[in-house]
């Protein structure tokens, strides 16, 4: 059952990333994963008429009877989310936590295919898979979708990309645009996300905070391992500490963006601190170049 500030959360982002979707995004998201073209439907007899160059040549010398391939308009995408509610989500130091911005994401993504007619479903993982929703239309599901990631509490505490993408290729038979929304701190998951891009479109959404980056001096603060538990002492007034831990931080994020890129897999930064719709719309129109 929702708490009444779940329920007016929930109401919140559905308003904003309606409107988000209605003045923005709507044109970008069918121009950048819509028309993807003909898909084939059945072999059938050649009649007068048919364009030659459709003429299925082995089925023709196999039966001695001209057959012409039938190609139908490529059906509705099916949109799958995989969003990340490890432990280390349910952390901001601005204007929200990363697993607030992950479902303003969720949401946005969520409206953006039903406008556009397509199915939209659901993985929480952490580190395993802890809910899935089967892919459907309409706004009702779409809240639905927005309630679980904005209160989920999950039963791990760890990330396991992996494993919500081995789940993704064991239900989804054929290829579906696939949001990856996480912090990415899961450095085991390249050969996960390599395997399932060949099979799916995969899109890596990375939530960012300004603390993932740069300590601020205030002096002896304690801190814990949201993951693991692990507690440490940090003299934050020192600056070879600060400096330590911000050189630290920059070689993870490039070794993150360099495994991405590797893999061909696109990924869309944001930032618990800065709005999200600059780094959207730079994603959709590099995605529409390319396309």
């Amino acid at each position: 059952m929702l708490t009444s500030e779940q329920i007016k959360a929930v109401r919140k982002i559905q308003i904003r990333t309606s409107h988000l979707v209605s003045d923005l995004f709507a044109g970008q998201y069918q121009s950048v994963f819509k028309g993807r073209g003909m898909e084939f439907a059945e072999v059938r007899h050649y009649l007068p008429g048919d364009d030659i160059r459709t003429i299925d040549w082995n089925v023709t010398a196999r039966t001695g009877v001209p057959h012409v391939k039938r190609f139908v308009e490529e059906r509705e995408l099916t949109v799958m989310l995989l969003v990340d509610a490890s432990a280390s989500t349910h952390f901001g130091t601005a204007k929200q936590l990363k697993s607030e911005m992950a479902a303003e994401m969720a949401a946005l993504f969520a409206f953006s295919a039903i406008t556009n007619n397509d199915k939209v479903g659901l993985v929480m993982f952490s580190d395993h898979v802890e809910l899935a929703l089967p892919p459907k239309k309409g706004t009702r599901h779409v809240l639905r979708v927005i309630r679980e990631v904005l209160s989920f509490s999950p039963q791990g505490r760890g990330t396991d990309i992996s494993a919500a993408l081995e789940y993704l290729n064991r239900v989804s038979k054929r290829r579906c645009v696939t949001f990856v929304i996480s912090d990415f701190l899961d450095i085991r998951a390249r050969l996960a996300l390599k395997i399932a891009n060949r099979r799916h479109d995969v899109i890596a959404v990375v939530l960012d905070d300004p603390r993932d980056l740069v300590l601020p001096d205030v002096g002896l603060i304690a801190l814990q391992d949201a993951e693991t538990g692990e507690h440490m002492l940090l003299d934050t007034g020192d600056p070879r500490v600060r400096r330590e831990f911000e050189q630290r931080s920059q070689a993870a994020r490039r070794d993150r963006d360099r495994m991405l890129r590797g893999i061909d897999v696109d990924a869309v930064v944001v930032r618990t601190d800065r709005p999200y719709t600059e780094a959207l719309l730079r994603f959709f129109h590099m995605r529409e170049r390319r396309h």
